[in-house]
């Protein structure tokens, strides 16, 4: 992939998450690193919606957060993102949002139940942060963010929002999205009263094999993005 299609892919997954319903304002952002040089990342830029992206309002950003390129502004909560691509060389994509069934499920303190296909992407395999509701604003702050992330794709901030990441940017938005219906699922179940009994863990774990498919990640990644071209 070339540094244009990255910003041409970025930009893409910025429209989706808009459309998704997981805009809030500016407030969210979505990165990806420089194909070439994984020192960098592309960002999308502060003071834009996702719907506002564009390959020439996108930002580059180094690992300590320092915007190298770029004429729009960056964002002050960078170090979750640059300190996740410190902490994890697996990691190509990072997205924060405030998605509102997730922040609600962060507030609750439960466990992801298996209650739903999308739920067995997370089931006990996700982070949580609790050491502040605030904005994250440092490094050693978007350090306690990429610690609590650990080897997970995922990590809750407590009452804040939730950080989802991936190897590709396909796989960070799908999954953003399907983390959203996973905790909406959830929380309307547990408001209707006690659930039944979950399946087995192995049978989760099998649908999970499926459900990380890289190939479906991009079939879904291509499908939302012609819908949000046509609704454009």
């Amino acid at each position: 992939m070339t540094r244009d299609e990255a910003k041409q892919k970025l930009v893409a997954g910025g429209h989706i998450l808009d459309a998704a319903g997981q805009g809030d304002f500016t407030r969210g952002h979505i990165c990806v690193r420089v194909p070439d040089d994984a020192n960098q990342f592309y960002m999308k830029p502060h003071s834009f919606g996702f719907d506002e992206m564009t390959v020439d309002n996108v930002v580059t950003c180094d690992l300590e957060g320092n915007k190298v390129d770029g004429w729009a502004p960056r964002h002050s909560e960078v170090y979750i993102h640059s300190e996740i691509f410190k902490m994890r060389p697996d990691l190509n994509a990072s997205i924060h949002t405030h998605p509102t069934y997730a922040v609600a499920f962060s507030a609750l303190g439960r466990r992801m139940k298996a209650l739903s296909q999308p739920s067995a992407l997370f089931v006990d395999n996700y982070g949580v942060y609790t050491d502040s509701i605030d904005l994250i604003r440092s490094k050693d702050m978007g350090h306690g963010v990429a610690k609590a992330l650990g080897k997970c794709p995922v990590v809750f901030l407590k009452n804040h929002g939730v950080v989802v990441c991936g190897p590709t940017i396909e796989d960070a938005v799908i999954s953003c999205i399907m983390l959203e219906n996973a905790c909406q699922i959830q929380m309307i179940a547990d408001a209707a009263g006690e659930t039944a009994g979950e399946f087995p863990m192995e049978d989760v774990m099998a649908l999970r094999k499926k459900l990380l498919s890289p190939e479906q990640n991009a079939i879904n990644f291509k499908y939302l993005q012609r819908r949000v071209e046509r609704a454009r």
